[in-house]
């Protein structure tokens, strides 16, 4: 079991804790990760997107002027895609871009990410996050405490106190152990846990 320090607010060391191996120290299986955040950027995208084909564009009935004897090349609508205002060839619809990974996979790949943090030394624990009042600055200081500039803090409970503290930090991001994903795990510079958060990831991860 790989073994990392944890920290207090102040950023100083007050102990030791041993991270499982079966969630920390898996082999990476970078398909798979990349796999997730493909999935999670795909159902993100809306998928809304329209333009109108050649069937569908108004007007252009009529043959704008007669086969032959013009001198014109020959046209059957004034609709086509050619023409100004005509339709779109191959026109954009909209669509599902969504897709499914099934939980073996989800679960394997968060496992892998979280290994790549630890291997990184990208992952910090602290002993808790605690504060009497709502205090973006003072989470700011907690942060530069802990050198971190661009991170994920992950809870094992929702405290609004702590979750609205980093709302306005660039760079910081707040997740609870039941919604952390390997897309924000990898987007992140670093990851910080609580000692509760990863007991709880441990336990539902195992």
């Amino acid at each position: 079991m790989a073994k990392v320090s944890v920290y207090n607010m102040e950023g100083k060391a007050v102990g030791e804790i041993e991270l499982s191996d079966a969630i920390f120290g898996v082999e990476v299986n970078e398909h798979l990760v990349h796999m997730a955040v493909v999935q999670q950027l795909a159902n993100k995208r809306q998928g809304t997107q329209k333009a109108k084909t050649r069937s569908e564009v108004s007007g252009g009935g009529r043959k704008p002027w007669r086969q032959k004897g013009t001198g014109h090349a020959r046209q059957g609508s004034t609709r086509s895609p050619q023409w100004t205002g005509g339709g779109v060839v191959f026109a954009p619809v909209p669509r599902d871009y969504s897709f499914k990974l099934n939980k073996k996979e989800k679960r394997a790949a968060l496992k892998s990410a979280l290994t790549s943090r630890v291997q990184a030394d990208k992952l910090i624990v602290v002993d808790e996050l605690k504060f009497d009042s709502i205090k973006t600055k003072k989470f700011a200081e907690v942060m530069k405490n802990l050198n971190v500039n661009k991170g994920l803090v992950v809870l094992n409970e929702k405290d609004e106190n702590v979750i609205l503290s980093a709302r306005n930090i660039p760079n910081v991001q707040t997740a609870l152990t039941n919604t952390i994903n390997v897309y924000d795990i990898m987007k992140a510079g670093t990851v910080v846990l609580t000692k509760d958060a990863v007991k709880t990831i441990e336990e539902v991860y195992a």
